[in-house]
């Protein structure tokens, strides 16, 4: 059975599969790869990015059709990053993390649809009702940086029942039983971090990648101790989800991410799978 979904078939992607835009993880060359293997690949901007950065991940691309994602007050202190991601004309842009909404009509303008993470339906509302065209319901169970509230399977429940566009699932999102539930439950895609954290085409550091393929799903926990020794503006309702004991970002799926893998395997590994049990309800 085919895994498109209405939103997958609009942006022109072949599974409804996402990778999260983590900083120091999704470049460009993992964004190329994962847009290859039928996905929508993001490059992921975090706490230290800069203009110059979002540059040279662009040029990796080769022009794979792409996603950028930036945190909302990072892009704030360096407007510069904002008005290159905009230039670059993604397919999806995503600002997460604040409370000021002026981004939205700045990427309208440009022709750009927008999505930002919630964490609650509250969110949720606040993000559509200032033009947001879809929106990540990011459970607790995420790696890196989210607002650890509630579990992604009800929240992304009430959120599609409070809110008419697009609603993309993150949060322990690892494997094809996790997408497949996601979807059954009414999810336009999956946005899935920590398994493609861990693949070849990413930037993460061969030490860290080996740390989360040896790691179980209750290895994680959630600190806001990195961002403190960095001098980063987290808020302090907005901790990270890490390795225990280590700036390693994690999240609760992290148990189903065992082996080393190409991007395009786990985009074949995840949409295969999950068509299998989806098919099997069916």
């Amino acid at each position: 059975m085919s895994l498109a979904t209405m939103w997958s078939r609009s942006v022109g992607i072949e599974v409804p599969i996402v990778n999260a835009p983590m900083g120091g993880a999704a470049g460009g060359r993992l964004a190329a790869a994962v847009s290859a293997a039928g996905g929508l690949g993001m490059i992921g901007m975090g706490s230290s990015a800069t203009a110059e950065q979002l540059s040279a991940e662009l040029a990796r691309l080769g022009g794979a059709r792409f996603g950028i994602g930036l945190v909302h007050w990072v892009a704030q202190d360096r407007p510069d990053l904002f008005d290159v991601a905009v230039a670059a004309q993604p397919a999806l842009l995503s600002v997460s993390f604040g409370q000021d909404w002026a981004w939205v009509r700045r990427a309208h303008d440009a022709g750009l649809t927008v999505t930002t993470q919630v964490a609650t339906v509250a969110a949720a509302r606040r993000a559509v009702d200032a033009g947001v065209d879809v929106l990540v319901a990011r459970g607790a169970e995420g790696g890196g940086h989210g607002e650890p509230t509630v579990g992604t399977l009800p929240l992304l429940a009430d959120v599609l029942d409070a809110v008419d566009v697009p609603v993309l699932a993150a949060g322990g999102v690892s494997s094809p039983r996790a997408v497949a539930a996601v979807l059954a439950a009414g999810a336009a895609g999956a946005w899935v971090g920590t398994a493609f954290a861990a693949c070849a085409e990413a930037l993460t550091p061969e030490p860290a990648r080996r740390a989360l393929m040896d790691a179980y799903g209750d290895a994680t926990e959630l600190t806001s101790e990195y961002d403190v020794a960095a001098g980063y503006r987290w808020p302090a309702n907005i901790p990270e989800r890490v390795l225990r004991g280590s700036p390693v970002n994690a999240g609760q799926g992290v148990g189903a991410v065992t082996r080393p893998a190409t991007a395009a395997e786990i985009v074949k590994s995840l949409s295969e799978g999950a068509a299998e049990l989806l098919g099997r309800w069916h």
